[in-house]
């Protein structure tokens, strides 16, 4: 986990959310949500991702969304990664499905999706 949030700090991706799914799902332990400024930089972090979990961890990860770079889905199996747009990320509010209320408020204001 903490080399999966090392990659996305590396590559400036924003606003990364952690969120503990142990106990609440089994499609994996941590859910990782966070923005790109533009398609290409999303496309770019959701790559650079997935080569440094092949090159640190020997790991291979399925990408799906890449193509158009609005949304990209990095599944590690134990850690489920979301890069975004910003404005798709507002629209599927994932923050609100999986954290609870105070989970939310916990959030710095600029992660926290509009009511």
């Amino acid at each position: 986990m903490a080399r999966i949030l090392a990659s996305l700090d590396e590559n400036k991706a924003e606003d990364i959310v952690q969120i503990d799914l142990r106990g609440k799902s089994s499609m994996g332990d941590y859910m990782v949500i966070c923005s790109g400024r533009s398609s290409r930089q999303v496309a770019s972090i959701a790559e650079k991702l997935v080569a440094d979990i092949k090159a640190d961890l020997g790991r291979s990860a399925k990408l799906e969304g890449k193509d158009t770079g609005d949304w990209v889905l990095i599944d590690t199996g134990d850690v489920i990664v979301h890069v975004f747009r910003p404005e798709v990320r507002e629209f599927y509010q994932l923050e609100k499905m999986w954290l609870s209320p105070a989970e939310q408020a916990a959030l710095p204001a600029t992660q926290t999706a509009a009511s």
